[in-house]
């Protein structure tokens, strides 16, 4: 099976980065925010990347940007924080036209998410977190001795940043990708070195890791009140197995998941992945019964109606189903609004799941 086309695009964030951002695959909308060391253009040619996208667009129209400072995001006079970050991701679900959508993070993404869902209540519907943490290294130093080891921690990852970047025969280019993924074939190793080198340059994955280091959301995750799904690997050497558990504890009624694995990235040929799937499955599957109650519903929307639904469950916004149409933004939006109300749906996500499960939507997303 091919490839699903993604659309590249750029949005401009607050203090005006100019973000880039992609869309790919069919569904109900998901915005995933994973690990820094990716590229847009590269991803899908990543052996570490490729199996997390192939999974998450069988179901999902998936968003997802390079972080500032990486890929095909503004480089150049970038500066790093937390508060930036967040900015970024509201950029990008403005600019994707984003109502109701599942947000998938992990690592410093998962702090992202965390505050965006607490600053946004009404836009993620579903919160999916794996390798997380309420702090970074620097921000748990409540100890002289604790911020000594997080300096230390980050004095190590920037010296191996400076003194292997772009050198695959350097031991200290070796160690950054060891440390994320030790279990990891030569092959997926090699290519992530490369990735990390195309991504960006060394000062700013220094900047960029240090900003992970001093984020700080532990006393505003209680305040996360979507259904949450909390994954970590149980000898993560990046983001302690405690820091998973806390955040899981912290947030109501969320769902915690250790994972038998050392690797902060997930490796498909793991034991672990597959229950990663299998849990990731069941979270963000639709209610059962849906498709029969979808199917009595149908009947009541018009030709018309019908037809702009199959676009919506492909996962195109209103612009481009206006464009697809021929028809103005506002009349799409006037029969997205009625298509909600007949099917009985306050969101977005929602149409497009009972939509698909009555077998619509299922041309690929273009």
């Amino acid at each position: 099976m091919p490839d699903p086309a993604q659309q590249i695009r750029f949005c401009t964030s607050r203090d005006g980065t100019r973000i880039a951002y992609a869309t790919c695959g069919m569904g109900p909308p998901l915005l995933w925010i994973g690990h820094w060391a990716r590229h847009l253009e590269f991803d899908w040619e990543s052996p570490v990347w490729r199996p997390w996208l192939l999974r998450l667009t069988r179901r999902h129209s998936v968003v997802r940007y390079d972080w500032r400072g990486c890929g095909l995001s503004d480089r150049e006079e970038v500066n790093f924080s937390l508060e930036r970050h967040v900015e970024d991701l509201a950029a990008v679900v403005d600019a994707a036209g984003l109502n109701r959508f599942v947000l998938f993070a992990s690592g410093g993404g998962a702090v992202v998410s965390m505050a965006f869902t607490v600053r946004h209540p009404g836009k993620v519907n579903q919160l999916v977190l794996y390798g997380s943490q309420t702090r970074g290294r620097l921000a748990r130093g409540s100890t002289p001795d604790r911020l000594k080891e997080a300096n230390a921690h980050l004095d190590i990852h920037r010296g191996v940043i400076e003194l292997g970047w772009g050198n695959d025969a350097s031991p200290y280019g070796q160690l950054f990708t060891m440390l994320h993924m030790p279990d990891a074939s030569l092959e997926r190793a090699r290519s992530f070195n490369k990735l990390v080198c195309l991504t960006t340059s060394p000062n700013n994955a220094t900047a960029l890791l240090r900003a992970f280091f001093e984020a700080d959301v532990l006393d505003i995750v209680s305040q996360v009140r979507c259904p949450t799904l909390v994954l970590h690997a149980r000898d993560d050497a990046i983001i302690p197995f405690d820091e998973g558990r806390l955040v899981a504890s912290l947030i109501p009624g969320a769902r915690f998941v250790p994972l038998e694995s050392r690797n902060h990235i997930l490796q498909e040929n793991e034991p672990a992945w597959q229950q990663l799937v299998t849990e990731l499955d069941d979270f963000l599957s639709p209610p059962r019964g849906a498709a029969v109650a979808t199917a009595v519903s149908l009947d009541d929307l018009t030709s018309r109606e019908r037809e702009v639904l199959e676009i919506v469950a492909q996962g195109l916004d209103n612009y481009a189903i206006a464009a697809r149409l021929h028809i103005s933004e506002k009349t799409v939006r006037n029969h997205v609004s009625i298509i909600f109300s007949k099917l009985g749906v306050t969101s977005r996500a929602q149409a497009v799941a009972l939509a698909r499960d009555a077998g619509l939507g299922n041309k690929a997303f273009r």
